[in-house]
């Protein structure tokens, strides 16, 4: 296998978070002090709440708890920063907005003034999905002739790539909580390729309607105690949360040329699917054992090298064992002095879905920045699903200092999607100075 000389790397990036958490710095304290970022139900959204609530009462559905993972500010945007008038920018999915402005602060984190790019060949990869906002295209309102736009997907990557003057190619992947990492496959694919000189690749999830906690109720997927608990004895479904996250991909060459930061090298990713046999939301471990294994091969390092995975860890029943056997026999079947250590930052903040992917990512990126683990909530009661003791695989149970490896931290970041694409993604962290919020 040929070695990349001038790999991709990530010079930037920001986050939008469940408990007001919109730095960097934030969102760091919040994983090392083991925060859990949930609140009830938002009630400036007109969702039938008191319908939600009962739905239990109903044969076949299980119980909605008052709880996920909201953001505070997703109603909040100031259209005419964007050249947006206010009309348009209501009909707008929230979604858009969103990452609007997170991809303006990943820009500035880099150092990079997104005011003076109008006309750069720069790409635009965003995740994301549809969430149903506002009312239905198809009846009469006075924001009729701005929902073509306002609801589209491909407007999520397109507001940014139009707002900035970015003429690099733009779009927005679904392939539903792989859509993240999906578009870091994407987006660096492009660049290594040619097609931008640079890139910014995300993903997105704002709630426009309560429609995933009726489908996992009547799926009887829902965690019945409002919290997250990926990889606990105890878990009893996943908890939906939003959020937010966008990176500044380019060579490395040019990182250093401009004077910018590297947070990480961008080793390898990996997409694939789980193909036919089991229901088409139910995972695959063997897709996902395959997937690893050529991630791990593209980057050129061994399984053993890795010391931290943030795994997908949904906390469902079904999803969490198969996720565990495929990593026990990807990153744990292997005779170490300590073994790797595992988490999910939906335990923090829910399943953000399409953003997920990258939440979990700049999770790794600000734990090698700081030299630290942060640890995984609720995994003081790891699940029987597999027998830790014939497995190097250990979770991350508290805040610990994590060793560099001749000055490098590598770490893997896995995403799956509910019908059936899976992607993986392994990082190279030099030991860096305390990071700018």
């Amino acid at each position: 296998m040929s070695v990349d000389m001038d790999p991709i790397v990530i010079a930037g990036m920001a986050v939008e978070a469940p408990g007001g958490i919109e730095t960097l710095s934030e969102f760091w304290s919040a994983l090392a002090e083991s925060r859990e970022m949930i609140g009830p139900f938002p009630r400036d959204r007109e969702w039938p709440i008191d319908q939600l609530l009962s739905l239990h009462r109903t044969q076949g559905w299980s119980k909605v708890a008052d709880a996920g993972g909201f953001l505070t500010g997703a109603t909040e945007f100031d259209p005419m920063f964007f050249g947006i008038t206010p009309r348009e920018a209501v009909a707008m999915d929230p979604q858009q907005r969103v990452a609007m402005r997170v991809a303006w602060r990943a820009l500035e984190n880099a150092g990079i003034n997104p005011g003076e790019l109008d006309g750069a060949e720069v790409g635009v990869f965003m995740g994301a999905s549809v969430n149903e906002y506002g009312p239905s295209s198809g009846m009469v309102t006075e924001y009729s002739g701005y929902r073509v736009t306002g609801t589209a997907l491909g407007a999520v990557a397109g507001r940014i790539s139009h707002g900035l003057g970015l003429t690099g190619p733009s779009l927005t992947t679904d392939t539903a909580c792989a859509s993240s990492l999906t578009a870091v496959h994407l987006a660096a694919n492009a660049v290594r390729a040619g097609e931008c000189d640079w890139a910014l690749a995300g993903g997105v999830c704002v709630m426009g309607s309560p429609a995933a906690f009726f489908e996992f109720s009547k799926n009887n997927a829902l965690a019945a105690d409002g919290h997250c608990r990926p990889y606990a004895a105890d878990a009893t479904g996943t908890l939906w949360g939003e959020g937010a996250g966008v990176v500044v991909l380019e060579r490395e060459s040019r990182a250093y040329e401009l004077g910018h930061r590297i947070y990480g090298r961008l080793l390898a990713t990996r997409v694939n699917h789980n193909g036919k046999g089991a229901p088409i939301a139910v995972p695959s471990a063997a897709a996902q054992q395959r997937l690893i294994g050529k991630t791990l091969s593209a980057a050129g390092i061994s399984a053993d090298q890795i010391d931290l995975i943030e795994g997908h860890g949904t906390g469902t029943p079904v999803g969490d064992p198969l996720e565990l056997a495929a990593l026990a026999q990807a990153y744990g079947a292997i005779e170490r002095e300590q073994g790797a250590r595992l988490g999910s930052v939906k335990s923090n903040l829910g399943h953000a879905q399409a953003g997920s992917g990258m939440l979990g990512l700049i999770k790794v990126l600000l734990c090698g920045a700081n030299g630290q683990i942060a640890p995984s909530l609720h995994a003081d009661r790891p699940t029987t699903e597999i027998d830790w003791n014939a497995t190097s695989l250990r979770l991350a149970t508290e805040l610990e200092p994590w060793a560099a490896r001749g000055g490098v931290r590598y770490g893997a970041v896995s995403s799956f999607g509910v019908a059936g694409t899976n992607a993986h993604a392994i990082l190279a962290m030099p030991e860096l100075e305390e990071i700018d919020a």
